[in-house]
């Protein structure tokens, strides 16, 4: 499990869990059935995880510990999205700020609803977060990296101080390796340097004939895989994809590589949903052949589908049999898993067109 975590990098969290919580989909989608305690032992116990903002809330690697921590410095610093009016609303309740951090220190972990309100000044916003000061206060200290997330319970967050969790450091080299995305500044140098140290290479994509516009890279350590692929060693098969899974969070990728146009329809109005509200990808072998709007329904045992979408060229009953099995296969594990006893930190603390 925890290569396949290495491989993607991070696992989205989402509140909306629908069919189930997407990161376990996102892992599932990969593993198959699995043990979800394994999962929490990673998390809670050998510290190999945990719970950081990658492009949103996620699971991430403690191993890149030291390339986050370069983002929580630097919101200390006062730099970021939240930034002048987080700056000057944590300057209003410098109060909360240290009776936050003085009982988690002489209590923590907790819960937020273990701690009192006593900010001196309202969080005032157009969302859901306005008048929530204790909620607000801890994402601000969790970001900055003073506080994390030390386990849950009943779904909700064990909050403890940053430096009994995951003190690491990290050098610039291996900050620059790690965030090769194209909206960090001095990419294109990055991205020149690792090339002439033959970390990563460029490759030619093709699509019957055709060359994909743009430049493209892959690390070099994942060539043996692409002559595995091409030598014709790999074995397709049929996959159901969370809507926050890793491989389509990247639309305008997803649309180059697949031809294959994902939007969330979530925050949608019903009356002007395309496809539903809770959306799986299908993906069978290389292609995305429809979509499957979907939702757990514990009485029946099942996950049941609303509707189906499909693909240009696929039709309805080539969709429906290449869902067969893994739709049985995710109502199993879903119904599998069930609602779960809280997950406590150990006791040792370490650093298409519908048819």
């Amino acid at each position: 499990m925890l290569e396949v975590i290495r491989q993607l990098g991070c696992l989205q969290l989402d509140p909306i869990s629908v069919v189930a919580p997407s990161h376990l989909l996102v892992l599932w989608s990969r593993l198959g059935p699995y043990d979800r305690g394994v999962l929490d032992r990673l998390l809670w116990h050998d510290h190999a995880l945990f719970e950081y903002w990658a492009h949103a809330a996620s699971i991430v690697l403690t191993e890149d510990y030291p390339i986050h921590r370069v983002r929580m410095l630097r919101l200390r610093s006062n730099k970021g999205r939240w930034f002048p009016i987080g700056r000057s609303w944590l300057q209003a309740n410098a109060g909360l700020r240290g009776y936050v951090l003085r009982e988690l220190r002489r209590r923590g972990p907790l819960r937020s609803r273990d701690l009192e309100d006593r900010s001196e000044v309202e969080w005032r916003s157009s969302g859901w977060t306005s008048g929530r000061n204790v909620d607000r206060m801890l994402s601000m200290l969790w970001v900055r990296g003073e506080i994390m997330v030390a386990g849950r319970a009943g779904g909700q967050k064990l909050w403890d101080l940053g430096e009994r969790v995951l003190p690491r450091t990290a050098t610039q080299r291996q900050i620059d390796f790690h965030f090769t995305r194209a909206d960090y500044p001095g990419l294109a140098g990055v991205l020149a340097s690792l090339e002439r140290e033959g970390r990563i290479v460029q490759v030619r994509i093709t699509d019957a004939g055709r060359a994909l516009a743009g430049r493209w890279f892959m690390h070099s350590d994942d060539l043996p895989l692409l002559e595995a692929i091409e030598g014709g060693e790999w074995q397709p098969r049929t996959a159901l994809l969370s809507p926050f899974d890793n491989l389509i969070c990247d639309r305008a990728r997803t649309v180059a590589l697949f031809a294959f146009d994902f939007r969330l329809e979530i925050y949608v109005p019903p009356d002007k949903r395309r496809h539903g509200y809770y959306v799986l990808s299908v993906l069978d072998g290389d292609r995305f052949i429809g979509r499957i709007d979907a939702a757990v329904d514990r009485e029946k045992g099942r996950v049941a589908v609303h509707s189906l979408h499909t693909e240009p060229g696929v039709s309805k009953r080539e969709l429906e049999r290449a869902i067969e099995t893994p739709l049985a296969e995710l109502s199993a594990f879903v119904l599998a898993t069930g609602p779960r006893s809280p997950a406590r930190p150990s006791a040792a603390r370490t650093s298409g067109s519908s048819r």
